[in-house]
């Protein structure tokens, strides 16, 4: 699979998809290595499992959290980055998010991910 679609797969299915941890964690089965490494500022996750375990939580953080891509993923054959929006609600007020991605990918799953997210004042 082309990398920006895995890309695309990664934002519809996993951080747009269901909230169930379990559902997600088969989700991040097909998306990311048994060695994968989440790097967020502060903390990493490992593996698919810890990767649909922190996805749960923050859809359980923000109702309706919802992530469309605003510029289309880039790539140069093991690396993929691209730029995406986030809205969703907290405490009955509208938060709003951006963030870039940074992915390594080998044999068509994700082993390593940079995220770079900032919230937006409204």
């Amino acid at each position: 699979m082309a990398l920006p679609d895995l890309y695309r797969r990664w934002i519809d299915q996993l951080w747009n998809g269901p909230s169930d941890a379990d559902a997600l964690a088969e989700i991040a089965n097909h998306l990311v290595s048994a060695g994968f490494i989440g790097h967020w500022p502060g903390h990493d996750v490992h593996g698919p499992s810890e990767l649909a375990a922190m996805v749960a939580e923050m859809k359980e953080m923000f109702e309706r959290m919802e992530i469309s891509i605003e510029v289309p993923p880039m790539t140069d054959g093991v690396y993929v980055s691209a730029r995406w929006n986030a809205t969703g609600m907290r405490s009955g007020q509208r938060k709003r998010f951006v963030g870039n991605d940074i992915l390594r990918a080998r044999d068509g799953r994700f082993v390593e991910y940079w995220a770079a997210t900032v919230q937006i004042q409204n």
